[in-house]
């Protein structure tokens, strides 16, 4: 179903809501736009830990993803990785790394260094409904 201005979409959700559903909207959320709608497989298996789920924007260039192995190096677990491009300058990457809680500013710290524009999505409903462990 195709649901145009946001007037639309409120009385739709509204009428759902009414019947007892519950509902999350996604229609502004750029990674369930970019990544989730793509993606096939299911959630996460029970037992993954510490999986912090980050959007990335990759200059499309020789070296790139390279680039980013090396920041990451071995201390994070890659736990899901999804790669998108439209023949942009740069191409969308969702990645999920398992970085324990008292490593994560040192996580931060070298995706910063590395200079790509990124986004922690950890907390973004779709990851939540349909890739996070249950």
């Amino acid at each position: 179903m195709h649901v145009g201005e946001a007037d639309e979409r409120a009385q739709v959700i509204a009428a759902l809501r009414a019947d007892g559903y519950e509902v999350t909207d996604l229609s502004g959320d750029e990674m369930a736009k970019l990544h989730v709608r793509y993606m096939v497989g299911g959630r996460a298996p029970p037992g993954l830990v510490d999986e912090r789920l980050f959007r990335f924007e990759f200059p499309e260039r020789p070296g790139a993803c390279i680039d980013f192995l090396g920041a990451i190096g071995v201390r994070w677990n890659i736990s899901l990785f999804h790669y998108r491009n439209h023949g942009a300058a740069y191409g969308r990457v969702l990645c999920g790394l398992q970085v324990p809680r008292a490593e994560l500013a040192e996580c931060r710290r070298a995706l910063d260094a590395l200079g790509y524009e990124y986004w922690d999505e950890t907390g973004n409903p779709a990851y939540r409904l349909f890739l996070g462990a249950p």
